[in-house]
């Protein structure tokens, strides 16, 4: 799974901070008893309730990297509907389905 474009491009532009970014992300994920599928769960929910699609998307394919089903992503978003409301959960949905439609068609 290749990172978007525009990450890539600034780790190029930026080592030095990309390499920062990538080594907080791996410690913070050694720090706890959360396993790889638990941890991209948290995740697409937490992109979901604060409506990032961009990071949404990143962490819904980096999920199904790590085994997480299309059921399980989908579950996620259905739980964030009575902390940040039914459109935000809808909208987080239509993204998450676009992007499961689009690894389909590959």
């Amino acid at each position: 799974m290749s990172a978007p474009q525009r990450f890539t491009r600034f780790v190029v532009e930026h080592p030095e901070i990309g390499k920062a970014y990538r080594d907080l992300g791996v410690a913070i994920g050694q720090s706890g008893p959360l396993d790889a599928k638990q941890m991209a769960l948290v995740k697409v929910g937490i992109s979901a309730g604060a409506r990032m699609e961009g990071a949404l998307r990143s962490h819904v394919r980096k999920a199904l990297g790590v085994g997480v089903s299309a059921a399980e992503i989908k579950h996620a978003v259905l739980l964030t509907t009575t902390t940040v409301g039914f459109p935000n959960m809808m909208a987080a949905l239509s993204w998450v389905e676009d992007l499961l439609e689009e690894k389909d068609d590959e």
